[in-house]
C-alpha cells in the first residue's frame, strides 16, 4: 500500500506541483486548502505525512500544527515563506519535524520527506522502549511522558530526544552527534534545533527530581545526568 502525504497548502500552484511529484513517487496524495479543511482532511485520510503551510486563511498553519499533534505524532513539514529563525523555532516547538523556506527546490523537499518518514519508521519499530526514573518515565511505546505520574504533553521529537539522552544516563553528547542520532545524519537544519528542543524539555521537568537532570556541558553538549545516591 502507497504512502499518503496530506497537502494543506492555500495556493493552488504550489500543491498541484506538489501533487504531482508525489504521486510520480509513489505516494497517494490528498490536497486541503485551508487550515480547517486540513484537520478535516486529516482524521478522515488519516495520513503518513503532512506538508503544511503556515500562512492560510480560516486557520494558520500553527493553530493546524497543534490540532494534529493533539491527535497523533504523524510526521509534519511546515512549508513557510518566512525565513526568520523565530518562525523555524515556533514551528519545531510546536511539534513539526522540519521545515522547508519558499521558494524551495522539489528535489530538496523531496528528500526532506524520504528522510523525515525513514526517521519515523524507525522510532515506530517494535520493542520495550520505557524509562523509568525518579518520578519519570519516558514511555516510547505508547510516546507517553509521565511526570509524578501525570501525563505531561510532549512533542515527538521532544521525547525522542529526552529518551536517547536517558537511555545513556552520564555520557555527554555533542549537538552534531544529536542531530545525527536522533534526527537522523540527512536532517538539513543546525544545531539550533537541538538547543530549543532541550530548552522545552527542561521548561517541562523542572524541579522535578534532585536525583537526575538534563545537564549542560559548556562548549561541548548535553548529557542526562543520574546522580549516585
Amino acid at each position: 500500500m502507497s504512502k499518503k502525504v496530506l497537502i494543506v497548502e492555500d495556493d493552488d500552484n504550489i500543491a498541484e506541483l506538489l501533487r504531482l511529484y508525489l504521486e510520480k513517487d509513489g505516494f497517494t496524495v490528498e490536497i486541503a486548502e485551508n487550515g480547517a479543511k486540513g484537520i478535516s482532511a486529516f482524521k478522515s485520510f488519516n495520513p503518513n505525512l503532512v506538508l503544511l503551510d503556515i500562512m492560510m486563511p480560516v486557520l494558520d498553519g500553527w493553530a493546524v500544527c497543534r490540532e494534529i499533534r493533539a491527535l497523533s505524532n504523524v510526521p509534519i513539514i511546515m512549508l513557510t515563506a518566512k525565513g526568520e529563525t523565530i518562525d523555524k523555532v515556533t514551528g519545531l516547538e510546536m511539534g513539526a519535524d522540519d521545515y522547508i523556506v519558499k521558494p524551495f527546490e522539489v528535489g530538496e523537499l523531496m528528500a526532506r520527506i524520504h528522510a523525515v518518514m525513514r526517521r519515523f519508521e524507525v522510532t515506530e519499530e517494535p520493542g520495550e522502549k520505557r524509562l523509568t526514573f525518579d518520578n519519570l518515565i519516558i514511555d516510547m511505546d505508547s510516546f507517553e511522558l509521565l511526570v509524578k505520574g501525570q501525563r505531561m504533553d510532549a512533542p515527538p521529537k521532544e521525547m525522542e530526544l529526552l529518551f536517547h539522552l536517558a537511555s545513556s544516563p552520564n555520557r555527554v553528547y555533542t549537538r552534531n552527534q544529536l542531530l545525527d542520532e536522533v534526527w537522523g545524519f540527512d536532517y538539513f537544519g543546525d544545531s539550533r534545533t537541538v538547543d530549543v528542543h532541550i530548552k522545552r524539555i527542561r521548561e517541562k521537568l523542572e524541579g522535578i527530581s534532585s536525583k537526575w537532570s538534563l545537564k549542560t556541558v559548556w562548549g561541548v553538549g548535553y548529557k542526562f545526568e543520574v546522580s549516585a545516591d
